[in-house]
């Protein structure tokens, strides 16, 4: 299937997980993408399986951090003239922490606020020039299933993702008559860097009773910090259907992907 073909994307947290995941199956759909990251070892992984897959040479990385402006602005800039212009941006890059909201220091809030929220609308803010040159472009955000369901011990981690949804809704509507589409995907229980480590942040007196309630219905394939989870191209393949034409008429929302641990 090439249904993107010709179409040029930046891909945020392409190091590892979803991001990865997505810029691989971005790339096996025929788009030239750049994927970025802060961690410049997992950038090296993500090009050695695109050129494992032959689709490499479609593919460049670039060192960015998302938590800082400066970084953002040189990386965004060097990304849209790598590719000749921008069709679609997808922001994956993120943190998760967990702690009791009363011990949660205003460092770690800013933090965790800074790299998701405020970093997603930096990288907006400077592709929005290159995006708004086509007829027709689209954002996919990163919100999560935590920004609309009590997720315990992640409220700083909640509140940026329901930022980055509201974010979103304002997007799509201040931008929809140039043609841009803005979407977010909320994923829950899919395995990443993420929620492998998540199990090391959650508090040693935590109630172990206030976790059940966010497992997936569906048959689980791998796991993550002992929960079961799914495959990250369970998420990336949706992304791939929210840049291509067939998400035609989709902005203004988000899609949960959850296996339907809310439904």
């Amino acid at each position: 299937m090439n249904r993107l073909e010709g179409k040029r994307i930046l891909v945020t947290g392409a190091a590892s997980g979803i991001g990865q995941a997505t810029a691989l199956r971005l790339l096996d759909e025929g788009a030239a993408v750049v994927g970025a990251d802060i961690a410049a070892d997992g950038l090296a992984k993500t090009q050695a399986q695109a050129d494992e897959a032959a689709t490499g040479e479609r593919l460049t990385t670039r060192e960015m951090n998302v938590g800082d402006e400066s970084s953002v602005v040189d990386g965004v800039r060097w990304a849209v003239e790598r590719l000749g212009g921008l069709d679609s941006l997808v922001n994956a890059a993120g943190i998760l922490r967990a702690t009791h909201t009363h011990e949660t220091s205003t460092e770690l809030w800013n933090q965790i606020i800074n790299i998701n929220l405020t970093g997603t609308f930096l990288v907006v803010r400077e592709a929005l020039p290159a995006l708004l040159a086509n007829p027709r472009s689209a954002i996919v955000n990163f919100s999560s299933t935590s920004a609309a369901f009590a997720h315990p011990y992640m409220a700083a981690y909640a509140a940026s993702k329901g930022g980055i949804q509201s974010f979103t809704h304002a997007l799509a509507l201040e931008y929809a008559k140039q043609g841009l589409r803005a979407a977010c995907v909320a994923p829950g229980s899919i395995k990443s860097g993420i929620t492998d480590a998540t199990g090391g942040y959650i508090p040693q007196d935590a109630d172990w009773s206030l976790f059940p309630r966010l497992m997936p219905i569906l048959p689980t394939t791998v796991e993550s910090s002992g929960a079961g989870m799914a495959e990250p191209s369970a998420i990336a393949g949706v992304i791939a259907m929210l840049v291509s034409d067939d998400g035609a008429w989709i902005t203004g929302t988000e899609i949960r992907i959850d296996g339907g641990t809310h439904a």
